[in-house]
């Protein structure tokens, strides 16, 4: 795997903190602020939408079907994204993403201004907007390794660990609510088009890859997602840990998303605002572990500690389902959030140091794909198993269940042994 990376020299100056050494280099600092504008714009997109939809017909199914769009465009087309990434430019595909964001929120602007927007322009748009994002992660993964030192990658996944839970589940939704709820939808989109734009903007500013490129072999689409899907199951770390994810997912993200809403509202006078403040404190969580993680160096033990993270990171869902106290169900999913956002920074890493850079792109699509292959099910049955078992056993399922998923995994994979045989200190 090749060291080289096409960065201009760093600019001096970054104080103690490891988590700031890739601020150093200019491609980077004009890419993750793309990024960060990108993922505050997805966060008031979600509020607006639902608005929007809430407007236009005040039923679930409509809201439902705009969601599924979205969804649908997501996973049926990661896989795909994942082989353009590896094949392509991955700064044209960033780019062309960030245009199609731009050109579909502004139309979905214009109809709602002029009143002539209807529900299947809602769904279409947020189809383009689901097929748009899966080009957009595999290629960002794999043009981090091209822009930065290897070194650094813990940072930098670190930085993008911080903004993603402040920015897309806090301060975006935030904003959004109120905006629109002072104003009207169409105000909501024309400023999300806009912060897309300048996300653009800095895409655009940053400079292509230089030198020559690699020539590889022109294969079949097929054949190319076919050697990702190889090397994924002959890479014991890499599929048990997308096996296990994949179970996570199932066990616990339905009780989560549909579950914790009817909680805070049986359990707290403003059910609402607690709900609110109880997904706050997971992502305030989420983005401290995140940045705890990145300002050191990488575990030694780095699979051991990401899986007793994810794993043993869900205990504090038995607090959630069995408890009536605020404090204590938002201190249960802060630490929840901290696991998650520390395991998760040391996965990306782990993806962008051990897999060969000219697959990274589809082992990222991959990665995306079996780990939410479940998220459809476990949506569907969280709210049905509800009316036969007690919300507290099933938060009680989802605290102690990954910690079996998470033991069988790592005995499987064998990871105590690989990690001490491919260290990446």
């Amino acid at each position: 795997m090749s060291t080289h990376v096409d960065v201009d020299q760093p600019v001096p100056g970054t104080g103690g903190w490891r988590v700031l050494a890739p601020f150093r280099f200019r491609e980077y600092r004009l890419l993750i602020g793309a990024l960060s504008i990108s993922i505050f714009a997805e966060g008031m997109w979600a509020v607006v939408m639902a608005m929007q939809v809430i407007a236009l017909d005040d039923d679930p199914a409509s809201l439902s079907l705009v969601a599924t769009c979205l969804g649908t465009g997501l996973v049926a087309f990661v896989l795909i994204g994942g082989i353009a990434a590896d094949r392509l430019d991955q700064r044209t595909i960033i780019i062309a993403v960030e245009a199609v964001n731009v050109t579909v929120v502004t139309i979905v602007a214009v109809l709602s201004s002029t009143g002539v927007l209807r529900i299947w322009h809602m769904a279409v748009a947020a189809g383009a907007l689901g097929i748009a994002a899966a080009f957009f992660f595999p290629a960002y993964s794999a043009m981090l390794p091209r822009i930065l030192p290897a070194e650094q990658l813990l940072a930098a996944n670190g930085v993008e660990g911080v903004v993603r839970p402040v920015f897309e589940r806090a301060v975006g939704p935030a904003v959004a609510g109120v905006l629109v709820g002072m104003t009207f939808p169409a105000l909501g989109e024309f400023t999300v088009a806009g912060l897309f734009a300048v996300g653009l903007i800095l895409l655009v500013a940053t400079r292509p890859a230089r030198g020559v490129a690699v020539q590889r072999e022109k294969t079949h689409v097929v054949r190319d997602m076919r050697e990702g899907v190889h090397f994924m199951v002959h890479t014991p770390w890499l599929l048990w840990t997308l096996l296990f994810a994949c179970m996570l997912v199932l066990v616990v993200l339905g009780p989560i998303e549909v579950l914790l809403p009817f909680i805070a509202k049986d359990r707290f006078a403003d059910g609402a605002r607690m709900y609110g403040f109880v997904l706050a404190a997971f992502g305030v969580g989420s983005a401290i572990g995140a940045l705890a993680v990145s300002s050191r160096r990488l575990p030694r033990r780095y699979l051991t500690v990401m899986m007793v993270m994810w794993g043993g990171g869900c205990l504090p869902l038995v607090v959630v389902g069995a408890t009536s106290s605020f404090p204590l169900m938002a201190l249960a999913t802060f630490f929840v959030g901290v696991t998650d956002g520390a395991g998760s920074v040391i996965w990306g890493t782990l993806l962008q140091r051990r897999v060969p850079r000219e697959m990274l792109g589809r082992v990222s699509s991959l990665d995306f794909f079996v780990s939410l292959a479940f998220l459809p099910v476990s949506f569907a049955i969280a709210g049905p198993l509800s009316k036969v078992v007690p919300m507290e056993t099933i938060f009680t399922a989802a605290g102690v269940i990954p910690v079996l998923l998470a033991a069988v995994s790592m005995v499987a994979a064998r990871m105590t042994r690989d990690e001490i045989a491919n260290p990446l200190r």
